[in-house]
């Protein structure tokens, strides 16, 4: 029976983060969270497709993530960028409402139910 790889993974995750921010290399925490959200919403809009879902989830993420970066590096305060935050939110959910958006398809999760029956 094989070991895990979890500890190994984790070892090297941890050092290159490490060694990273030693050298100066990485950038300061804002502005990592920030490319990973909008990372996150390019990423489940690759994925998961064009659907009602990913219509509202995607722009938030990465609305998300600009909204940090606005905050740490140019000073805009939390009130403007929430309040922009669910207007756009509230328009995409509407958008959403509309019958030529398609919905969210089973995709994954009929896979691993077929793969559950004999």
């Amino acid at each position: 029976m094989k070991k895990s790889a979890a500890l190994p993974i984790a070892l090297i995750c941890l050092g290159s983060v490490w060694f990273l921010k030693s050298t100066a290399l990485l950038p300061n925490t804002s502005t990592l969270l920030s490319l990973i959200l909008a990372a996150a919403g390019c990423l489940l809009l690759i994925i998961d497709g064009f659907n009602k879902s990913t219509l509202v989830s995607s722009p938030l993420l990465i609305y998300a993530g600009a909204a940090i970066y606005l905050r740490d590096n140019l000073g805009l305060q939390f009130s403007h960028l929430l309040s922009l935050g669910m207007v756009v939110m509230g328009l995409l959910m509407l958008l959403a409402r509309s019958d030529r958006i398609p919905e969210r398809s089973r995709g994954w999760r009929a896979l691993q139910d077929n793969q559950d029956q004999p």
